[in-house]
């Protein structure tokens, strides 16, 4: 099967990837490689994917119609498409809010018309949020829940990229499934997410910022556990015509300070905690009802919390050499 991935540079697809060619697949990654967060991080995943033979990348900006054109006359052969290239960051949203409509509400226009090209295409699998759930305060959050409250203008593209792909399925005949992923982590994770930036702050010997709220906790999923999901869907499209959205979460809410004390035993040192009000576009909790999920294709998280962090402070420490 040959497939697209794009933002393969990035955390999740670089993961995605690399696991598909592990199965044989044949790969091609498109990533923009912005700054964002430090470049050479994206470079480092890159150097992982590159030994692959079935592994080919493209500089391609997604919100690029020319581009994604370009693209599909020159992979005219493409079977699936997972689309994971994004501009992230909730708080980042509140600064450069044009950012976000560009990569995450143009990008999935350009890359839907590119698509409308690709005679066997079987299945567009993309990227939502458990974002889009705003301030939903029914909890667990589950797919059929309302979701025209958002907290913020990341939420606001992503809501509006799953209504697209609605669009673009009835309209095109273009099997779809969105994934709401929740708070995922792990090795080569982003350096803009909590936990590695508070692993860094530790390591460092800086204080970690905690944001105050009585219930903040995150339905943190390992990363492991989302490429299993990815690749469970990408093998179940839909029929032509039809989109879908599934969670995919870890199931258990856990505390942010919990987290914290997960870090302080990885890394052999002490948290030196600041408090400080809540940003208004921050979520105070998350968790995933993974009731569609489970029926629809039997995925469950595997990883623990206490193992999945283990995991990456071991890969954290490795790579930071400390």
């Amino acid at each position: 099967m040959k497939v697209l991935v794009t933002g393969v540079a990035g955390f999740i697809g670089f993961h995605v990837a690399r696991a598909l060619l592990k199965q044989g697949m044949e790969v091609v990654g498109v990533d923009t490689l912005n700054a964002y967060y430090d470049p050479a991080l994206k470079a480092a995943r890159l150097e992982q994917l590159e030994p692959y033979p079935g592994f080919s990348f493209l500089k391609v900006d997604v919100a690029s119609p020319a581009a994604m054109q370009d693209l599909v006359a020159r992979h005219s052969d493409l079977e699936g498409v997972i689309h994971l290239a994004a501009q992230a960051g909730v708080r980042h949203s509140m600064v450069d809010p044009y950012s976000y409509v560009t990569s995450n509400v143009m990008g999935q226009v350009a890359l839907l018309e590119a698509c409308r090209h690709l005679k066997k295409l079987t299945h567009v699998v993309y990227a939502s949020s458990s974002s889009v759930y705003g301030r939903n305060q029914s909890v667990p959050f589950r797919e059929t829940d309302r979701v025209e409250r958002p907290s913020s203008v990341y939420a606001v593209t992503k809501r509006a990229a799953e209504l697209m792909s609605e669009s673009y399925a009835y309209l095109h005949g273009i099997p779809q499934t969105g994934l709401r992923f929740f708070t995922v982590y792990g090795p080569w994770g982003r350096p803009d997410m909590a936990y590695y930036g508070f692993a860094k702050a530790i390591s460092e010997g800086r204080p970690v910022t905690l944001y105050e709220g009585k219930h903040l906790s995150r339905d943190f999923t390992y990363i492991d556990d989302i490429v299993r999901g990815v690749q469970q869907v990408l093998g179940r499209p839909p029929e032509a015509g039809m989109s879908r959205v599934l969670n995919l979460g870890g199931d258990k809410p856990e505390r942010v300070t919990r987290m914290i004390e997960l870090l302080e035993q990885n890394l052999g040192k002490k948290a030196f905690v600041e408090r400080r009000p809540r940003p208004v576009a921050d979520m105070e909790s998350t968790w995933a009802s993974l009731e569609n999920v489970r029926e629809f294709c039997g995925w469950k998280p595997a990883v623990s919390f206490e193992d999945g962090m283990k995991e990456f402070c071991l890969w954290f420490r490795k790579f930071h050499e400390i």
